[in-house]
């Protein structure tokens, strides 16, 4: 139980903090620059302290490194933290330490999870190959979009009449053919490496994600959650390493709400009113979950084939065909119901993410029925 509260408000290369006692009423005011050892030093000065900064684009390393240096910080979630209008006319950087450092001291601020390095790390993995899979398809376009301007367009078919695929090794083959002359061919080599070399970044990432996936730390959960169609390697790292423990969640539901897929809500009184999913949370578990449950609008439930040498339980192996089986039937009555597609889709991915809790949580070896 701490004494003094103390809200930092964190900037790139400066710190406002703010230092409050509830049992004298005192606040004292402080700027420190990035470093974590003059706050530390200032903080431990005061009777029983604990810091605390909102979350934001600076992270959590500054928590981690106060931690180490014997000062307790947590890392309030922004969009938990309320302001009073009067705030709004008045607000500066030692303000918003003082209102943080208030906050703190009557409990009134919901902490976020501070992952370890090594889980923020892993979690970085997954979305590099993101970025890398965007600026791919950017440079493609580009380069698409160049030759299509020139009245160049790919057209090329099999024995069989059927056009072969953009983006073969025949595509490239056609696109080394072009000859273009003076400005266009500096457009049109640029454009031609670019795209080459956003190949060869995905194509690395993918390799550093399959090796991490493969380590003792994530094997065995990206293993099991690997036993559910639709989710392959990549995926399942990417839910792991997002979740970092699946256990810090205390249900499925809770889970699936921190995935922004429950439904948002807007009652009163006898009125009960229901919308669109809230979007909230995790916006990689979100998106890796919505874009998995697509493949359960053409799945026949049968068991998914796992790669040979993988060692999977045999009641996570069992768990993972339960969902396969309940997912292809959820959604092909959904399907004949009537429900618009992308509606239904959320709807499985809603229910898909709590198979993937229950597996995650049975691979941890802390799940309790």
């Amino acid at each position: 139980m701490h004494v003094t509260s103390i809200g930092l408000d964190v900037h790139a290369r400066t710190i406002s903090a703010a230092a409050f006692n509830p049992i004298t009423g005192e606040v004292t005011h402080g700027e420190f620059g990035p470093e974590a050892g003059p706050i530390a030093e200032w903080a431990r000065g005061f009777e029983s302290p604990k810091c605390v900064y909102e979350s934001g684009p600076t992270g959590w390393h500054l928590a981690r490194e106060l931690g180490a240096l014997g000062v307790d910080c947590a890392v309030a979630a922004v969009s938990k933290t309320h302001r009073p209008a009067a705030d709004r006319g008045r607000k500066n950087d030692r303000n918003d330490a003082a209102f943080l450092a208030r906050m703190l001291a009557c409990h009134n601020v919901v902490e976020v999870f501070v992952p370890p390095e090594e889980v923020e790390a892993a979690r970085d993995l997954p979305r590099a190959l993101d970025d890398a899979r965007d600026d791919l398809q950017r440079a493609r376009q580009r380069l698409s979009k160049f030759l299509l301007r020139r009245g160049y367009v790919f057209s090329e078919t099999n024995p069989l009449g059927q056009r072969k695929g953009t983006w073969s090794r025949a595509h490239w083959r056609w696109i080394a053919e072009i000859r273009l002359e003076g400005a266009a061919r500096v457009t049109y080599t640029h454009y031609v490496t670019a795209a080459r070399c956003a190949e060869a970044d995905k194509r690395e990432l993918e390799k550093a994600v399959a090796a991490e996936a493969a380590t003792d730390r994530w094997a065995p959960v990206v293993r099991a959650v690997s036993t559910i169609k639709g989710i392959d390697v990549a995926s399942a790292f990417c839910l792991a390493a997002e979740a970092g423990c699946f256990s810090r969640f205390g249900s499925a539901g809770e889970y699936a709400s921190r995935c922004g897929l429950v439904p948002s809500e807007h009652s009163s009184g006898e009125r009960k009113s229901h919308g669109h999913t809230t979007k909230t949370g995790n916006a990689a578990s979100r998106r890796t979950l919505v874009e998995a449950a697509w493949h359960f609008a053409n799945c026949s439930g049968r068991p998914k084939r796992l790669p040979d040498g993988w060692e999977v339980p045999a009641e996570i192996r069992r768990r993972g065909n339960d969902c396969t089986r309940r997912l292809a039937r959820r959604r092909g009555e959904l399907a004949g119901s009537g429900h618009n597609g992308c509606v239904a889709n959320v709807a499985v991915a809603r229910e898909l993410a709590c198979w993937v809790w229950e597996i995650g949580c049975r691979a941890e070896g802390t799940y309790r029925a």
